[in-house]
């Protein structure tokens, strides 16, 4: 049995205890962990400062050193997650179904945690904090593996989390950080004391995950987000929408990629929009059409299309109508996030069944795509499967349910031979 089984084995007992602990206990430990945070702010800063040397040494790309770095704000708005989790409604004990089965036969459905949740994820150390707050007030016990170039930064965040939920009455292993790129195969074999699997990364490595464990995986592959600019579109606006969903941060999964417009506004809307997107330095490839229109549009090729950049680059193209906007989305597209700019409804209602995505948009940013600002208090990551949860994760996605049942000595016997009849009648809950 290796290191990784036996916490494993560990971190399932004691999500037991987890699971039936009291909402104050699991708040309180919030609390205690956003002050410890706070309190530890330069250590943090330091130990990150260590981390984004090393990467700047090894000549790591722009955008993961951006998701890297952890300052300040990124603290105070990590700090500010976990105070607004702690208002949040607990997930656990919540009754979803009371059905009276018989005069003396109760039946209820109730949410419960899923138990241990592991979670391989990348290099932003604020993933670290989101999921490890919302494994705690979902009740789940956690195994985090973050990426090596945060080395330092998790492993500071983990001994100052670990060390307040414990002293605020969490069991010991709450929460378990695997440090090293071995375990993560070792992790994947714990199908006897790990729940659900939760990976972020590439769509390679999401897929090896998937073929390397008999343990449930939810999460997404690629973010290939698309803005789609109908002929009905306010051109302001759109260029607006744009410019915020490719360059308000380059390097996460909700910023778009691909830009969709249709040709009758095309030759109105190009000129504005290379002109935003030219100043905040983002190369566009496009396909011919967009080339007749604007000189500075760069060849793009069918790989293009297929691309998450994380970078100051998109890929752009005209279609002639909606359906064939919808088609490319649902077969280039990672059924993430995806936007329609338009003023017309009937158009937005058209595009918004049509698209198989986790979010589908109107009139707003692709940037939206985050637990945060759907007020889930954080998310785990975004799920485009669609079964348990889809979209982003948030407490209501780490929990499942179980059937209670109150009888009074009832027998399937006397229903199955007319003795008692069922009568279901559903109660308020």
């Amino acid at each position: 049995m290796t290191e990784t089984t036996k916490a494993a084995a560990k971190a399932k007992a004691d999500s037991r205890a987890l699971a039936t602990l009291p909402e104050e206990v699991r708040n309180g430990a919030l609390a205690k962990i956003a002050d410890a945070l706070t309190a530890r702010e330069k250590d943090i800063a330091c130990a990150n400062g260590k981390d984004l040397e090393a990467a700047q040494a090894q000549g790591l790309p722009d955008p993961i050193v951006k998701r890297l770095a952890y300052n300040e704000k990124k603290l105070a708005d990590s700090v500010l997650g976990l105070r607004e989790m702690i208002g949040l409604k607990d997930p656990v004990g919540r009754v979803l179904l009371r059905r009276e089965l018989d005069s003396d036969l109760l039946l209820e459905q109730v949410s419960c945690p899923i138990g241990v949740i592991g979670v391989i994820f990348e290099s932003r150390p604020d993933a670290l904090v989101q999921i490890a707050a919302l494994c705690l007030k979902s009740g789940n016990a956690a195994i985090l593996k973050g990426g090596s170039e945060a080395a330092n930064t998790n492993h500071l965040l983990y001994e100052i989390i670990h060390e307040a939920g414990t002293s605020a009455g969490l069991p010991p292993r709450f929460l378990t950080l695997l440090e090293s790129r071995s375990e993560i195969s070792e992790l994947l074999s714990c199908h006897e004391s790990v729940d659900l699997i939760i990976p972020r990364g590439s769509n390679e490595f999401v897929r090896y995950i998937m073929d390397h464990s008999e343990i449930p995986v939810m999460g997404h592959a690629d973010g290939i987000c698309h803005v789609y600019v109908d002929k009905e579109a306010d051109i302001e606006k759109a260029v607006h929408i744009i410019r915020d969903s490719k360059t308000q941060y380059v390097a996460v999964c909700n910023a778009v990629e691909t830009l969709l417009v249709h040709r009758d506004i095309a030759s109105g809307l190009m000129p504005p929009l290379m002109e935003e997107l030219k100043s905040k330095g983002v190369e566009v490839r496009g396909c011919e059409r967009t080339i007749d229109i604007h000189p500075d549009v760069k060849p793009a090729n069918e790989e293009d299309f297929r691309t998450e950049y994380l970078d100051y680059i998109v890929s752009m193209k005209i279609v002639d109508d909606m359906a064939e906007a919808i088609g490319h989305i649902n077969t280039y597209g990672s059924h993430h996030t995806d936007a329609i700019i338009t003023e017309d409804d009937k158009a937005s209602a058209e595009f918004m069944a049509g698209v198989d995505s986790a979010g589908v948009y109107r009139n707003c940013s692709t940037r939206f795509a985050d637990g945060f600002r759907y007020g889930l208090g954080a998310e785990v990551g975004v799920s485009t499967g669609k079964l348990h949860s889809r979209g982003a994760v948030g407490l209501e996605g780490l929990v499942t349910y179980k059937y209670l049942l109150y009888g009074n000595g009832n027998l399937v016997a006397d229903y199955a031979e007319g003795r008692r009849e069922f009568h279901f009648k559903d109660l308020p809950v």
